[in-house]
């Protein structure tokens, strides 16, 4: 297993406030993310779980308090090829015909930009990363005839093939079953152990995560809880948390 390196702090978020409408929805959360973590961040429904994820990639902004990549403040930051993202379940139009390979193709555009027919070398990328998530052997078919679970290796591929530092997943796992769940946080952990990458996971199954991630985030609203996820587990006020509900447990 990698070390993480905490000397090495890649996310930084300080007196991080945001508002929809008047209420906030998230109030003075600092933290730090550090080369090979792998955060789970948990909380009740509307407790401003994907809300975090976004400020962190610079789709929505702060309205008060400071987000910064890799030492840069995310207003300048320019590195994006640095960053993958897996949104919530992706829905495939199934009219649509495009192959497995073209999908994860479509990640290296961000790296040559849109209108560069894509190289050997992309081609090459292109195969590597759906190797990695085991889905190589699909790369002819349609995307819109493989399972739920398979899809989401896909657009984790498509992520991976910028060759990122970090990966965001936003619910990755909602719809699929359990068996796929199971194989699909393995790979997760294969990611973050042997390419050292460090990953960010939006999930509502608290109990997965906990055993899964090196770092748990509990948030609701304000931070509640960031650290070792056993701990999160054993502290007293977790149960307090449970009987509140949005977590399943």
């Amino acid at each position: 297993m990698q070390q993480v390196n905490h000397n090495h702090t890649i996310i930084t978020l300080e007196n991080v406030c945001f508002s929809y409408t008047k209420e906030e929805v998230i109030k003075d959360v600092t933290l730090e993310i550090h080369k090979g973590d792998y955060v789970g961040i948990v909380g009740p429904n509307g407790g401003g779980k994907t809300t975090l994820l976004k400020l962190m990639l610079g789709l929505i902004k702060p309205n008060d308090g400071k987000v910064s990549l890799f030492g840069t403040d995310i207003n300048a930051f320019k590195d994006w090829p640095t960053i993958g993202y897996v949104p919530q379940k992706t829905t495939v139009e199934t009219n649509f015909p495009v192959s497995v390979e073209e999908v994860v193709a479509m990640g290296r555009y961000g790296k040559r930009g849109l209108f560069h027919f894509p190289t050997k070398g992309d081609r090459a990328k292109t195969h590597e990363a759906l190797k990695q998530v085991d889905m190589l052997e699909f790369k002819d078919r349609q995307i819109s005839d493989l399972s739920g679970g398979q899809q989401q290796r896909v657009f984790i591929a498509r992520a991976l093939v910028t060759e990122p530092e970090i990966i965001f997943l936003d619910e990755p796992t909602v719809g699929v079953d359990i068996k796929t769940q199971k194989q699909f946080y393995q790979l997760l952990r294969k990611l973050n152990k042997e390419l050292n990458l460090t990953l960010v996971l939006v999930s509502h199954e608290l109990d997965v995560v906990a055993h899964e991630a090196t770092e748990l985030v509990y948030i609701n609203r304000t931070l509640e809880y960031y650290g070792d996820p056993n701990e999160f587990l054993k502290g007293a006020y977790f149960h307090e948390l449970i009987e509140k509900g949005g977590l399943h447990h």
